[in-house]
């Protein structure tokens, strides 16, 4: 299948640089697959396509501040950093000070560097060099690396929104790039469907007898990544963890036993969902593991029934996932109407449901 194919054109204006002003107020466009009509409709509208026996499945990873800007040490030349997530050493399990690093610097990263980070109260020592701008980093501080993440570090929010060093929009994106449920910390991007729920959503959701479970998927930067390849079969996915509890695993077998529907928020639910399932002949179990798995049409969904997702980049694999679902031709209709629309598209931007 060609990678064209999943092109389309997007008026630059149209993407989200900002949260919308009140969260819980973003557009969303519902696609019905049996019908193939479209509505258009809030996120607070939500609760109208959805009963009492189907159960919603949301991704509760946090995202922390991984991003940080400091110099090198023996040419005071600027180096920024962005944290994946911790390396242990396979003779030392309890070493933490390892971490799987994005390097951004004008200069060829090589082992033996060092860097300066936090005011100089972090020290950073390249290890080993890997490709597409990977390395392994050794960091020393008297003061435990989140919380100096915390005080130092920014929200590594997706490369086409611009920050150019707006301290108003960095404070913005530590409250708003996060959803109001996230616990587990380990993403370096946010499960952005999940960006539009409230407290109030979540009343009315359980008012009506809905429930709700959670998954763990610690989202990477490989979810921005373009496909590259001519060819959509060629594109390799990057790993990421994920974690599914008993307690879940209960609810999602009940739901299907009572006749109810899966409604996964967000294409990392899907993942994750989807990852357990095609290891255990359709079942999902308590599990924790990587996922790699790439959802690309035609694809055999064997959990997820509803899916809440965002409006996503031309050519990506979350498009691609998105017209596994719903079909190609349907999916693309519906982009189109949202860019008739004026909707907002991408992280910060509304949102679509298929039924």
């Amino acid at each position: 299948m060609l990678t064209s194919v999943f092109d389309y054109n997007l008026p630059e204006e149209l993407i989200a640089q900002e949260p919308p002003a009140r969260r819980g107020s973003s557009r969303m466009l519902v696609v019905h697959r049996q019908s193939a009509s479209i509505e258009h409709r809030m996120i607070s509208d939500i609760t109208k396509y959805l009963t009492a026996r189907d159960l919603m499945v949301l991704n509760d990873t946090k995202v922390f501040p991984a991003r940080l800007k400091g110099c090198w040490s023996d040419t005071g030349g600027a180096v920024e950093l962005l944290l994946l997530h911790q390396v242990f050493a396979e003779t030392d399990a309890s070493q933490s000070n390892l971490w799987l690093c994005v390097s951004g610097s004008g200069r060829k990263v090589r082992p033996g560097l060092k860097a300066l980070f936090a005011d100089n109260c972090l020290h950073a020592l390249i290890i080993e060099r890997r490709d597409e701008g990977l390395c392994i980093v050794q960091f020393t501080s008297e003061t435990p690396i989140m919380e100096v993440l915390e005080k130092h570090g920014a929200t590594p929010v997706p490369p086409y929104i611009k920050r150019n060093g707006d301290e108003r929009l960095a404070r913005l994106d530590r409250e708003r790039y996060q959803t109001i449920y996230a616990r587990e910390t380990g993403a370096v991007a946010a499960p952005t469907a999940g960006l539009h729920f409230t407290d109030a959503i979540f009343s009315e959701l359980e008012a009506l007898g809905i429930q709700r479970e959670y998954v763990t998927l610690h989202v990477g930067p490989g979810t921005f990544k373009p496909v590259k390849s001519e060819l959509v079969e060629e594109h390799r996915m990057d790993a990421e963890r994920y974690a599914v509890s008993r307690e879940c695993a209960e609810s999602i077998r009940l739901c299907r036993q009572r006749g109810g529907r899966i409604v996964a928020v967000g294409s990392t639910t899907v993942r994750t969902l989807e990852s357990v399932a095609a290891k255990h002949d359709g079942t999902i179990i308590e599990e924790s593991d990587s996922s790699t798995i790439f959802i690309y049409p035609p694809y055999d969904f064997k959990v997820t029934d509803v899916m809440l997702t965002n409006f996503h980049l031309p050519k990506s694999t979350l498009l691609m996932m998105v017209t596994a679902l719903a079909g190609h031709e349907l999916i693309m209709r519906a982009y189109q109407e949202a860019i008739r629309e004026r909707y907002r598209f991408f992280s910060y931007g509304d949102c679509m449901l298929i039924l």
